[in-house]
């Protein structure tokens, strides 16, 4: 028994350790100091500044696509999210306002979408890959991950920022 847990916990911190590189990896080209102004308009046609209200809390900002197969299996979590913190999506080359609307409605999504259908958000912060999950604090990238997120790991990156 010492020994499957021995091995369970070095393949743990194997684990960890890799994933750890390739979120790195994946955002070496969003700035984690200085974030550009995150200003956009939503597929009801609200102006949101995720900059202005971290200064409120801390946000949750996902990066998706509809394309995404992984963001499939995310943004179910990310719904479940945003009936308790705040969340904010940003829906990356996923067509026009009406086609978001059809697929929010058809998947019975709540939470917010801002449509970033020419890339212009994704690229001022350097993201390059989806699903992209951040929470910004106080104007500043205080936590990030690339591909898949439980419900768990979602709630504790919100959570942490808020401590």
């Amino acid at each position: 028994m010492k020994s499957w847990l021995k091995q369970i916990a070095i393949f743990s911190v194997i684990f960890l350790i890799m994933s750890f590189a390739v979120d790195t990896w994946r955002t070496k080209d969003i700035d984690r100091q200085a974030l550009p102004e995150l200003q956009g308009l939503t597929i009801n046609n609200e102006v949101i500044d995720l900059k202005a209200l971290s200064f409120e809390q801390p946000v949750l900002v996902y990066f998706w696509g509809t394309w995404c197969p992984v963001c499939s299996v995310v943004s179910p979590s990310v719904d479940t999210l945003s009936q308790y913190y705040p969340v904010y999506s940003i829906a990356m080359q996923s067509g026009d306002n009406e086609t978001l609307k059809t697929y929010m409605a058809t998947e019975e999504y709540q939470f917010i979408v801002i449509n970033d259908d020419n890339n212009d958000i994704a690229r001022s912060l350097g993201v390059q890959v989806t699903p992209l999950v951040m929470v910004i604090d106080q104007g500043e990238l205080v936590n990030f991950t690339t591909g898949y997120v439980s419900l768990f790991g979602l709630w504790w990156r919100i959570a942490w920022a808020s401590w």
